[in-house]
Protein backbone atom coordinates (compact mmCIF):
# COMPACT_ATOMS: atom_id res chain seq x y z
CA UNK A 1 0.00 0.00 0.00
CA UNK A 2 1.13 3.38 -1.08
CA UNK A 3 2.00 5.71 1.90
CA UNK A 4 3.14 8.37 -0.45
CA UNK A 5 1.69 11.76 0.76
CA UNK A 6 2.54 15.79 1.04
CA UNK A 7 4.25 16.85 3.70
CA UNK A 8 1.48 18.93 4.69
CA UNK A 9 -0.45 16.17 4.94
CA UNK A 10 1.95 14.20 6.85
CA UNK A 11 2.84 17.03 9.71
CA UNK A 12 -0.55 17.54 10.20
CA UNK A 13 -1.25 13.87 10.69
CA UNK A 14 1.93 12.57 12.82
CA UNK A 15 3.05 16.01 14.52
CA UNK A 16 1.50 17.53 17.20
CA UNK A 17 1.78 19.80 20.28
CA UNK A 18 3.27 18.75 22.75
CA UNK A 19 4.87 16.14 21.00
CA UNK A 20 8.70 14.62 21.48
CA UNK A 21 10.25 15.28 18.17
CA UNK A 22 13.38 13.58 16.42
CA UNK A 23 14.57 15.29 13.33
CA UNK A 24 17.16 12.55 12.65
CA UNK A 25 20.40 13.28 10.40
CA UNK A 26 24.49 13.95 10.87
CA UNK A 27 25.63 16.51 9.33
CA UNK A 28 23.79 16.04 5.90
CA UNK A 29 20.54 15.15 4.96
CA UNK A 30 18.80 17.24 8.05
CA UNK A 31 14.87 17.85 7.71
CA UNK A 32 14.94 21.11 7.59
CA UNK A 33 11.70 21.10 4.87
CA UNK A 34 9.97 19.59 7.45
CA UNK A 35 10.85 21.87 10.67
CA UNK A 36 9.41 24.54 7.69
CA UNK A 37 6.50 22.91 7.44
CA UNK A 38 5.73 22.63 11.79
CA UNK A 39 7.01 26.30 11.97
CA UNK A 40 3.92 27.13 9.36
CA UNK A 41 1.62 24.82 11.09
CA UNK A 42 1.99 26.49 14.16
CA UNK A 43 2.77 23.52 16.04
CA UNK A 44 3.75 24.51 19.80
CA UNK A 45 5.06 22.94 23.04
CA UNK A 46 7.40 20.11 21.20
CA UNK A 47 10.37 18.49 23.13
CA UNK A 48 12.93 18.17 20.53
CA UNK A 49 15.94 15.45 20.71
CA UNK A 50 18.72 15.54 18.36
CA UNK A 51 22.41 14.97 18.58
CA UNK A 52 23.16 17.98 16.99
CA UNK A 53 20.60 20.55 17.18
CA UNK A 54 22.19 22.46 14.43
CA UNK A 55 20.31 25.14 12.82
CA UNK A 56 17.20 23.28 12.50
CA UNK A 57 16.54 23.67 15.79
CA UNK A 58 17.26 27.30 16.45
CA UNK A 59 14.79 28.11 13.92
CA UNK A 60 12.34 25.82 15.88
CA UNK A 61 13.03 27.78 18.91
CA UNK A 62 13.00 30.79 17.12
CA UNK A 63 9.40 30.41 15.75
CA UNK A 64 7.69 29.08 19.38
CA UNK A 65 7.57 25.91 18.71
CA UNK A 66 10.37 24.42 21.61
CA UNK A 67 9.25 24.20 24.86
CA UNK A 68 12.32 21.32 26.01
CA UNK A 69 15.59 20.05 23.95
CA UNK A 70 17.42 17.24 24.36
CA UNK A 71 20.92 17.31 22.72
CA UNK A 72 24.67 16.42 22.52
CA UNK A 73 26.83 19.24 20.99
CA UNK A 74 25.20 22.42 20.71
CA UNK A 75 26.17 25.07 17.89
CA UNK A 76 26.28 26.15 14.78
CA UNK A 77 28.58 23.50 13.08
CA UNK A 78 32.06 25.56 11.93
CA UNK A 79 30.49 28.70 12.77
CA UNK A 80 29.72 29.39 16.87
CA UNK A 81 26.99 29.92 19.05
CA UNK A 82 23.28 28.75 18.11
CA UNK A 83 22.32 32.02 19.32
CA UNK A 84 18.39 31.55 19.81
CA UNK A 85 18.89 27.89 21.26
CA UNK A 86 21.62 29.22 24.34
CA UNK A 87 19.69 32.48 24.65
CA UNK A 88 16.36 30.70 25.36
CA UNK A 89 18.14 27.99 27.80
CA UNK A 90 19.68 31.26 29.18
CA UNK A 91 17.13 32.88 30.33
CA UNK A 92 15.09 30.06 31.55
CA UNK A 93 12.83 30.17 28.85
CA UNK A 94 13.95 26.44 27.16
CA UNK A 95 14.01 23.15 29.62
CA UNK A 96 16.94 20.97 28.68
CA UNK A 97 19.31 17.59 28.91
CA UNK A 98 22.16 17.13 27.91
CA UNK A 99 23.96 14.31 26.87
CA UNK A 100 27.20 13.43 25.24
CA UNK A 101 26.66 11.58 21.40
CA UNK A 102 27.53 8.34 22.53
CA UNK A 103 24.78 8.72 25.39
CA UNK A 104 22.42 10.01 23.11
CA UNK A 105 22.86 7.03 20.64
CA UNK A 106 22.60 4.74 23.30
CA UNK A 107 19.43 6.30 24.16
CA UNK A 108 17.97 5.50 20.59
CA UNK A 109 19.54 2.03 20.71
CA UNK A 110 17.63 1.17 24.01
CA UNK A 111 14.17 3.29 22.79
CA UNK A 112 14.99 1.02 19.33
CA UNK A 113 15.48 -2.20 21.03
CA UNK A 114 12.63 -1.83 23.89
CA UNK A 115 15.61 -1.97 26.47
CA UNK A 116 14.81 -0.27 30.06
CA UNK A 117 18.44 0.83 29.44
CA UNK A 118 21.34 1.21 27.92
CA UNK A 119 25.11 0.41 29.58
CA UNK A 120 28.12 2.57 28.67
CA UNK A 121 31.55 2.85 29.58
CA UNK A 122 32.64 5.05 31.85
CA UNK A 123 33.83 8.65 30.65
CA UNK A 124 35.49 12.09 31.60
CA UNK A 125 32.38 13.86 31.53
CA UNK A 126 31.45 13.31 34.96
CA UNK A 127 30.32 17.23 34.65
CA UNK A 128 27.13 16.23 32.54
CA UNK A 129 26.00 13.52 35.52
CA UNK A 130 26.24 15.95 37.79
CA UNK A 131 24.52 18.10 35.52
CA UNK A 132 21.90 15.43 34.56
CA UNK A 133 19.77 12.89 36.94
CA UNK A 134 19.35 11.01 34.25
CA UNK A 135 22.37 9.89 33.66
CA UNK A 136 23.60 6.81 36.22
CA UNK A 137 25.71 4.86 37.62
CA UNK A 138 25.08 0.82 38.34
CA UNK A 139 27.23 -2.37 39.00
CA UNK A 140 28.46 -4.27 36.09
CA UNK A 141 26.37 -8.05 37.28
CA UNK A 142 29.39 -9.90 35.97
CA UNK A 143 32.71 -7.47 37.28
CA UNK A 144 31.16 -5.15 39.58
CA UNK A 145 32.47 -2.43 37.62
CA UNK A 146 30.60 0.64 37.52
CA UNK A 147 29.20 1.67 34.17
CA UNK A 148 27.16 4.80 33.33
CA UNK A 149 23.39 4.14 32.51
CA UNK A 150 20.81 6.26 30.22
CA UNK A 151 17.17 5.56 29.79
CA UNK A 152 15.32 4.81 26.71
CA UNK A 153 14.70 7.87 24.26
CA UNK A 154 11.24 6.86 22.17
CA UNK A 155 10.10 9.57 20.07
CA UNK A 156 6.64 10.17 19.36
CA UNK A 157 7.72 11.11 15.89
CA UNK A 158 11.30 10.75 14.04
CA UNK A 159 11.76 12.52 10.46
CA UNK A 160 14.12 11.42 8.40
CA UNK A 161 15.46 12.46 4.86
CA UNK A 162 17.01 10.01 2.52
CA UNK A 163 18.38 9.97 -0.94
CA UNK A 164 15.26 7.70 -2.35
CA UNK A 165 12.54 5.58 -0.82
CA UNK A 166 9.92 3.83 -2.95
CA UNK A 167 5.94 4.63 -2.45
CA UNK A 168 5.64 2.00 0.72
CA UNK A 169 8.36 3.60 2.93
CA UNK A 170 11.74 1.29 1.97
CA UNK A 171 14.34 3.79 2.14
CA UNK A 172 18.24 3.89 1.42
CA UNK A 173 20.95 5.97 2.62
CA UNK A 174 24.94 6.39 1.84
CA UNK A 175 27.75 8.58 2.13
CA UNK A 176 27.60 9.84 6.40
CA UNK A 177 24.77 7.64 7.78
CA UNK A 178 24.28 8.98 11.31
CA UNK A 179 21.45 8.00 13.96
CA UNK A 180 19.11 7.40 11.42
CA UNK A 181 18.49 3.91 11.66
CA UNK A 182 18.10 4.36 15.45
CA UNK A 183 15.86 6.95 15.11
CA UNK A 184 13.33 5.60 13.45
CA UNK A 185 13.03 1.78 14.99
CA UNK A 186 12.69 4.01 18.65
CA UNK A 187 10.12 6.22 16.58
CA UNK A 188 6.13 5.15 17.43
CA UNK A 189 5.36 7.62 13.90
CA UNK A 190 8.25 7.76 10.88
CA UNK A 191 7.82 10.44 8.66
CA UNK A 192 10.47 10.09 5.58
CA UNK A 193 11.02 12.89 2.97
CA UNK A 194 13.05 11.70 0.21
CA UNK A 195 15.03 13.07 -3.26
CA UNK A 196 13.85 10.84 -5.67
CA UNK A 197 10.67 8.77 -5.09
CA UNK A 198 11.38 5.06 -7.21
CA UNK A 199 10.32 1.83 -8.05
CA UNK A 200 10.50 -1.00 -6.34
CA UNK A 201 12.83 -2.83 -8.13
CA UNK A 202 15.55 -0.19 -7.85
CA UNK A 203 15.72 -0.49 -3.69
CA UNK A 204 15.49 -4.49 -4.60
CA UNK A 205 18.78 -4.05 -6.77
CA UNK A 206 20.84 -2.44 -3.80
CA UNK A 207 19.10 -3.86 -0.53
CA UNK A 208 22.12 -3.11 1.59
CA UNK A 209 21.95 0.37 1.22
CA UNK A 210 18.33 0.12 2.70
CA UNK A 211 18.53 1.50 6.16
CA UNK A 212 15.02 2.18 6.64
CA UNK A 213 12.40 -0.57 6.23
CA UNK A 214 8.89 -0.04 5.67
CA UNK A 215 7.34 -1.96 8.18
CA UNK A 216 8.15 1.14 10.45
CA UNK A 217 7.23 4.11 8.07
CA UNK A 218 4.10 5.96 7.78
CA UNK A 219 4.54 8.67 5.91
CA UNK A 220 6.73 9.18 2.51
CA UNK A 221 7.02 12.59 1.10
CA UNK A 222 8.57 13.79 -2.06
CA UNK A 223 10.55 16.86 -0.89
CA UNK A 224 13.79 16.89 -3.44
CA UNK A 225 16.11 19.82 -1.86
CA UNK A 226 14.77 19.21 1.68
CA UNK A 227 17.88 19.61 3.34
CA UNK A 228 19.45 22.26 2.41
CA UNK A 229 20.96 24.36 4.40
CA UNK A 230 23.14 21.31 4.64
CA UNK A 231 23.74 18.61 2.09
CA UNK A 232 22.38 15.07 0.42
CA UNK A 233 25.05 13.26 -1.06
CA UNK A 234 25.23 13.26 -4.55
CA UNK A 235 22.29 15.53 -5.18
CA UNK A 236 23.74 19.21 -3.66
CA UNK A 237 26.64 20.46 -1.48
CA UNK A 238 26.09 21.90 1.97
CA UNK A 239 25.50 26.08 1.92
CA UNK A 240 28.33 27.12 4.31
CA UNK A 241 27.73 31.08 3.08
CA UNK A 242 24.15 30.11 4.62
CA UNK A 243 25.46 28.98 7.79
CA UNK A 244 27.63 31.94 8.00
CA UNK A 245 24.70 34.35 7.05
CA UNK A 246 22.28 32.55 9.73
CA UNK A 247 24.88 33.27 12.39
CA UNK A 248 24.64 37.05 11.60
CA UNK A 249 20.56 36.96 11.31
CA UNK A 250 20.23 35.15 14.98
CA UNK A 251 21.78 38.05 16.35
CA UNK A 252 18.79 40.13 15.84
CA UNK A 253 15.09 38.94 17.23
CA UNK A 254 13.87 41.79 14.23
CA UNK A 255 15.92 39.90 11.19
CA UNK A 256 15.05 36.68 12.17
CA UNK A 257 11.33 37.41 12.35
CA UNK A 258 11.99 38.77 8.57
CA UNK A 259 13.55 35.74 7.89
CA UNK A 260 11.09 33.56 9.04
CA UNK A 261 8.03 35.86 7.21
CA UNK A 262 10.44 35.60 4.00
CA UNK A 263 11.93 31.98 3.74
CA UNK A 264 8.76 30.01 5.71
CA UNK A 265 5.66 31.78 5.70
CA UNK A 266 5.54 33.47 2.68
CA UNK A 267 6.70 30.11 0.74
CA UNK A 268 4.05 27.28 -0.03
CA UNK A 269 6.46 24.86 0.02
CA UNK A 270 10.67 23.70 -0.43
CA UNK A 271 9.69 23.69 -4.46
CA UNK A 272 8.92 27.53 -3.72
CA UNK A 273 11.49 27.76 -1.36
CA UNK A 274 14.14 26.53 -3.04
CA UNK A 275 13.07 28.25 -6.18
CA UNK A 276 13.19 30.95 -4.87
CA UNK A 277 16.87 30.96 -3.75
CA UNK A 278 17.68 31.14 -7.18
CA UNK A 279 19.88 29.93 -10.02
CA UNK A 280 23.14 31.24 -8.98
CA UNK A 281 22.99 29.39 -5.09
CA UNK A 282 21.83 26.01 -7.31
CA UNK A 283 24.95 26.28 -9.87
CA UNK A 284 27.11 26.72 -6.08
CA UNK A 285 25.66 24.12 -5.00
CA UNK A 286 25.63 21.19 -7.54
CA UNK A 287 27.52 18.47 -7.40
CA UNK A 288 29.10 16.41 -10.08
CA UNK A 289 28.59 12.90 -10.56
CA UNK A 290 30.86 10.34 -8.71
CA UNK A 291 29.67 7.08 -9.37
CA UNK A 292 30.62 4.03 -7.23
CA UNK A 293 31.30 0.75 -8.92
CA UNK A 294 28.65 -1.75 -9.79
CA UNK A 295 27.82 -4.92 -7.33
CA UNK A 296 27.15 -7.92 -8.75
CA UNK A 297 24.80 -9.65 -6.60
CA UNK A 298 24.34 -12.98 -8.42
CA UNK A 299 21.80 -14.98 -10.29
CA UNK A 300 19.14 -16.40 -7.20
Amino acid sequence: MSKLCSLTDAIQTYVHDGDLLYAAGFTHMIPFAAAHEIIRQGIKDLTVARATPDLIYDMLTAAGCVRKVIFSYMGNPGVGSLRIMRKALEEGRLEWEEYSHFGMISRLQAGATGLPFMPMNQTAATSLENANPKIKRIADPYTGREVIVVPPLNPDVAIVHVQRADIHGNAQIWGIVGEQKEAAFAAKHVILTAEEIVDEEIIRSDPNRTIIPSIIVDAVCHEPFAAHPSYTQGYYDRDNQFYMKWDEISESEELVKAWLDEWVYAVRDRDEYWQKLGRETHSRLSVAPRNSSPINYGDY
